[in-house]
């Protein structure tokens, strides 16, 4: 291989980690929903959609995303330590933006029909939290709009939901209550700039 086909190639791998870079990494301020989509290309228009496709609330889907990863792409719940410090098992196979299960990522897709969505992928990850959201809608009877019970049906399945299961368990009511706080943050910000969001969209969208 010569120099010059070695140097291309090596320029080749630095972009593809760089994109690979921009392109997992978590928004550098999470706090803010106008930052978080002026800071990474096509995140509103992706959420425009799923709000477009089952009528959830950006805030709400972005609430919820904050809470599960905090937008990181290939977040996966902490292992459990034995004997305090040594790493053990994870306790479920959740992983991604939304930190879906396999069976119920597997049961989107089909319902869905997104047979190609990737959990680390942000498009798929939000389209997905939406149609969770209106399958809590339809099993629950919970309005897309209440980023408190959504998120209970989110973390304890629609059956646990119907059951009451939270009820016995304080620490997620009170993390509902902040995805709901969150979800009211989130919407205050947006209504700020969401017509700018939709003005540089259709802007980009000319080229």
């Amino acid at each position: 291989m010569s120099i010059e086909t070695k140097r291309r190639v090596g320029l080749v791998i630095v972009l593809l980690l760089f994109t690979a870079g921009c392109t997992t990494s978590p928004p550098s301020n999470v706090n803010d929903i106008c930052d978080i989509f002026q800071e990474k290309s096509g995140w509103y228009d992706d959420a425009a959609n799923a709000r477009k496709e089952w009528g959830s609330p950006i805030s709400v889907m972005m609430a919820m995303m904050h809470q599960e990863s905090k937008f990181r792409a290939t977040a996966k719940p902490p292992r459990k330590k034995i004997f305090g410090f040594i790493p053990g098992s994870r306790p479920s196979n959740a992983y991604g933006y939304s930190q879906a299960l396999d069976s119920t990522w597997d049961g989107y897709k089909r319902s869905a029909g997104r047979y190609g969505a990737d959990r680390d992928d942000f498009g798929d990850a939000i389209d997905f939290i939406g149609w969770y959201n209106h399958q809590s809608n339809k099993r629950s009877g919970i309005a897309k709009t209440d980023a408190n019970r959504l998120y209970l049906a989110y973390h304890e399945g629609h059956g646990g939901y119907n059951r009451g299961t939270y009820r016995k368990k304080q620490w997620l009511v009170d993390v509902a209550h902040k995805v709901e706080r969150k979800a009211a943050f989130y919407r205050e910000q947006l209504l700020a700039c969401e017509d700018e969001l939709k003005d540089d969209g259709w802007f980009f969208g000319l080229f």
